[in-house]
């Protein structure tokens, strides 16, 4: 059976220990709530299993803005500067293929990415079905499969981030979502 945590800064740091132990968990990011779990390829197997999602779909990482420029990526200036916000970006990767990243603005999960380090993001749902928005829909569905859901009863389903392609000039708008660019 899932922990359930309360959405408060003291919990922030427990989040963020769970998550750097490998434990997934249900929490909102930014504007709707995520699956979530410290990226690497094993937890990526597991949100995939949960999920019932197809390997060829990946997440997004969510990272902090200095997580954002230490990683290698190939992030444009101009989208580091409009971060943190509910702006997905579709970068280069300096080896070839390409990283969908984000950094949230979320006070919650800037707490939490210090102590867990970069993690992997995706709506609850299963795939091809709708997300989940709200804690009383998500843990009935949810609680067998995560480690831990966080119930932020204060917390409303928003809209989700926008995606943009950002290896390509002019940017291409993927997803419209809460942030207008």
């Amino acid at each position: 059976m899932a922990v359930i945590l309360d959405y408060t800064p003291s919990a922030a740091a427990e989040v963020g220990r769970r998550l750097s132990e490998g434990q997934v968990g249900i929490f909102p990011c930014d504007t709707i709530y995520g699956l979530c779990g410290a990226a690497t390829e094993s937890i990526a197997e597991r949100l995939y299993e949960i999920k019932r999602r197809p390997q060829s779909k990946s997440f997004i990482t969510l990272m902090t803005k200095e997580q954002a420029a230490a990683s290698g990526l190939l992030i444009p200036e101009d989208i580091m500067d409009r971060w943190p916000a509910p702006l997905t970006a579709v970068v280069a990767s300096p080896g070839g293929g390409t990283a969908a990243i984000r950094v949230p603005s979320d006070p919650f999960l800037q707490l939490v990415l210090p102590v867990s380090g970069p993690i992997f993001s995706t709506s609850v749902n299963f795939s091809g079905e709708k997300s989940l928005l709200s804690f009383e829909d998500i843990f009935p569905v949810f609680r067998d499969s995560a480690d831990f859901i966080v119930n932020a009863p204060g917390v409303h389903a928003g809209m989700a981030s926008t995606l943009v392609d950002a290896t390509r000039i002019p940017y291409k708008v993927l997803r419209q979502g809460a942030y207008v660019i």
